[in-house]
């Protein structure tokens, strides 16, 4: 199934930062993470040690009388490792595979490097938005420009775990350097490993077009606001850290995990200290199945120091307890609204979701940042996307506002405020948390 984006060229937009003009309709967008997704291949493992010596001979017969071999690959952050198998597995396979390792004395977990996915929605209405409604209007919106009068984020940084970046015109000034933590050569798609450029080349395949997906998720969170040109951002004082985990096919947990250690600041094998931790990460992304061990532990360590987590719930109208990292302890999981304020048809839901923020339905849109390539970059453009994708920087970019006006506020202060100050959905929204978030009551209820 195929997701569809409304496309703008850059040189069509109104002078207004916020006013968008009517433009082409064009479809593509990465294969999103719902009910009707190929089923997953697994061809890495994620093992952890415990402090006594694991016995290597049973966890290598282990894996051999699941009809596999395992291989060293690297070690990770949170001193676990990514152990390669010799052939592909079912996700059924790899867990029972998981399971039989995870017996093996001195093993404290084994679980599958699974690839989690950016969370687009599957819709295709083809026409343009009338603008960014998903900021101001009193039904739907976040109620940005209210928040704006005392506060634009400066000084706050937000990590944005996602496919990278573009240099768009209309954000370049607001990213700061961040890292490609992208280790497989087949799904880095830039002809290298991990480095210092986390600029986004394309995550085209056979069958779909590049999404930009991080460009426009960072347009979101900060893109460059009253220069007259293009979009706004919801925390356009603040700086976005491009952190490429995501590329061609998705990202593999362990690559996840290890972005999540590193923007919070922590260290991670074989990569420099950043030195900028993030306050905010935000990652638009994932996968079904119970929460990862590695994305847990990388979470919880972010968390401790003191950096807050904010998930998408995902696409697949289900109950998020089936989508990680969207049920991981300690993470803002946010659901998607439409322009009148309820659950988005596409949106995950259930008691792991903290709160809700637009993401689209309908002929109505997010706009944001992107890239004209259909594989490759070429030029700057602007774009209308649907999703939970959508919705998640809209709650990172009011946490970034939050934390830039009271910089000592915990990750657990932060969460309970945007909790308490959301406001009550117009509409329909059943188990979408406590309201849609109100950029301008929860900065007037930060300290």
């Amino acid at each position: 199934m195929r997701n569809h984006k409304v496309l703008l060229n850059k040189n069509l937009l109104a002078a207004a930062a916020m006013a968008i003009a009517a433009g082409a309709a064009t479809a593509g967008g990465p294969v999103a993470a719902d009910r009707s997704a190929p089923a997953p291949k697994v061809s890495q493992m994620i093992l952890k040690f415990r402090a006594d010596a694991v016995d290597m001979a049973a966890l290598r017969a282990a894996a051999r009388a699941q009809g596999v071999s395992l291989s060293k690959l690297r070690d990770m952050a949170m001193d676990a490792q990514v152990h390669r198998l010799d052939k592909a597995l079912s996700m059924t396979q790899a867990r029972r595979l998981a399971a039989a390792l995870s017996r093996v004395a001195g093993v404290d977990f084994a679980e599958p490097d699974q690839m989690l996915q950016a969370d687009f929605t599957p819709n295709d209405p083809l026409y343009s938005s009338p603008g960014q409604w998903h900021y101001f209007e009193a039904t739907g919106g976040i109620r940005a420009p209210e928040a704006w009068d005392t506060q634009n984020g400066a000084g706050a940084v937000v990590a944005v775990l996602d496919t990278g970046y573009r240099p768009h015109a209309d954000l370049v000034a607001n990213i700061i350097a961040g890292y490609d933590m992208i280790s497989d050569l087949s799904v880095a798609n830039d002809g290298n490993g991990r480095d210092a450029d986390a600029s986004d080349p394309g995550d085209w395949t056979a069958t779909r077009t590049s999404s930009w997906h991080g460009t426009h998720v960072a347009g979101t969170v900060a893109a460059v606001t009253n220069n007259g040109v293009g979009v706004a951002g919801v925390a356009f004082g603040a700086k976005v850290m491009p952190v490429r985990v995501l590329g061609t096919g998705g990202g593999f947990t362990s690559d996840i995990a290890d972005g999540i250690v590193w923007a919070s600041g922590g260290n991670v094998p074989g990569v420099p200290n950043t030195t900028t931790p993030a306050q905010v990460i935000n990652m638009s992304l994932g996968g079904s199945g119970a929460c990862s061990n590695a994305l847990k532990n990388a979470i919880n360590g972010a968390v401790g120091r003191g950096t807050v987590v904010v998930a998408s719930a995902g696409n697949s109208g289900i109950n998020a307890k089936n989508q990680n990292p969207a049920n991981c302890p300690n993470t803002i999981t946010v659901a998607a609204t439409g322009r009148n304020g309820g659950r988005a048809s596409y949106s995950n839901f259930g008691k792991v979701v903290e709160l809700a923020a637009p993401g689209g339905s309908g002929s109505n849109y997010v706009w944001s940042t992107l890239n004209n390539g259909t594989t490759v970059p070429t030029t700057d453009a602007y774009a209308g996307y649907q999703g939970t994708s959508m919705a998640a920087p809209h709650v990172a970019a009011v946490a970034a506002l939050m934390m830039a006006k009271s910089p000592a506020m915990t990750p657990a202060q932060v969460t309970s405020t945007l909790r308490s100050t959301a406001r009550a959905f117009p509409a329909p929204c059943g188990k979408c948390g406590s309201g849609i978030v109100d950029a301008a009551a929860a900065l007037a209820a930060t300290p």
